[in-house]
């Protein structure tokens, strides 16, 4: 791993940990890459055990460490564990991404010389804690949608420094898109999205807007309007076909709670007055608060589902790292049981 020009080296002593300070020019209060892969964004009582056991000749210390979650959800952050890990020996055995996973099964063993991933045990859980609570989250709207698509809109909910990183999980979990550059770039995508109300509300007009829409963005970018910023939604949405023609891919409500937001009543509506108004082949994007239970009242009719707030506020998945063997004898704290898990769903990743 290439070193970042007056970063900190690779943290093991609590004396580094004294002498280090965080510069004052700092613009954000989020991590950097070289941070994470240097260990300072562990616990440091991490770096303490270091020194014990370095004090004591026994930092490389063989042993076997099982990764297990609290409760039962869908696997996601291994790519980020394993570049942190990729300067070590170790062996890292694993569930692959997209894997779902029972309460307390384990899903990563990590073996090999103590020293050599002790410190990271707060990184670790974390991104594993945080990526697999996301993913789970989005598998859950996914399987309420069926076949229908679901697009990540959960970026704005969350510190950007982690945007990127919930929208890819929301994409191990099963979302067919997400807005957010950075994070669908990541997964291998191209952002989606359609134009903002506040572009709208400058023009004045929804009909004016979609055909500015569809004169500036790329030919391979879906034409999708929102419909729900000054008419009814209804109305709205046959002013904007019949102007776009077979250019417009779909409508998008985004109904805000003030007016009672989006309903399943709401999408029958228009999806049958855009019908008999001859335009059956333009879809109806939903947004705005859906959750897996919105999302299977209105699947009949509505063709896409925005997601933003309940993938993205879907709480982590507690993550626990224990020893269980140390030296080659089978260990375990109180209340534990002794021995490295066998779970022949783990695959040798490293």
């Amino acid at each position: 791993m290439n070193k970042v020009s007056g970063s900190p080296s690779r943290i093991s002593s609590l004396s580094q940990v004294s002498s280090w300070q965080v510069e004052k020019e700092r613009s954000f209060f989020s991590a950097s890459h070289q941070e994470i892969a240097n260990g300072y964004t562990t616990d440091v009582y991490f770096v303490a055990a270091q020194d014990i056991l370095r004090k004591l000749t026994l930092d490389h210390t063989p042993v076997t460490a099982d990764i297990f979650p609290s409760r039962a959800g869908v696997f996601c952050g291994l790519p980020e564990v394993m570049n942190l890990l990729s300067e070590s020996t170790v062996e890292v055995w694993s569930l692959e991404e997209g894997e779902s996973f029972e309460a307390k099964e384990v899903v990563i063993q990590i073996k090999g010389p103590y020293a050599e991933f002790g410190v990271f045990e707060t990184p670790v859980l974390g991104i594993l804690a945080h990526s697999s609570g996301w993913a789970t989250g989005a598998r859950e709207c996914k399987e309420a949608a069926g076949e229908k698509k679901v697009v990540c809109f959960g970026a704005r909910h969350v510190h950007p420094a982690v945007a990127p990183v919930m929208e890819r999980a929301a994409f191990v979990g099963g979302v067919d898109g997400a807005a957010c550059i950075l994070g669908a770039k990541l997964a291998g995508h191209e952002p989606g999205g359609t134009i903002p109300h506040a572009a709208i509300l400058i023009i004045g007009d929804s009909v004016v807007a979609a055909r500015a829409f569809h004169q500036v963005v790329p030919e391979n970018f879906p034409r999708v309007i929102l419909v729900d910023t000054f008419k009814d939604e209804a109305e709205e949405s046959l002013r904007v076909a019949e102007s776009l023609g077979v250019h417009l891919h779909g409508v998008r409500l985004d109904t805000p709670g003030e007016r009672g937001g989006v309903s399943a009543e709401l999408v029958a509506e228009i999806r049958s007055r855009l019908d008999l108004a001859g335009f059956s082949s333009v879809s109806i994007v939903v947004s705005g608060g859906m959750n897996p239970q919105k999302i299977l009242s209105m699947r009949e009719k509505a063709d896409m589902f925005g997601v933003g707030s309940y993938i993205s506020s879907r709480p982590p998945i507690d993550m626990t790292m224990d020893l269980k063997e140390i030296g080659g004898r089978a260990i375990s704290k109180r209340g534990r049981i002794p021995g490295a898990a066998r779970n022949p769903r783990l695959k040798k990743k490293q």
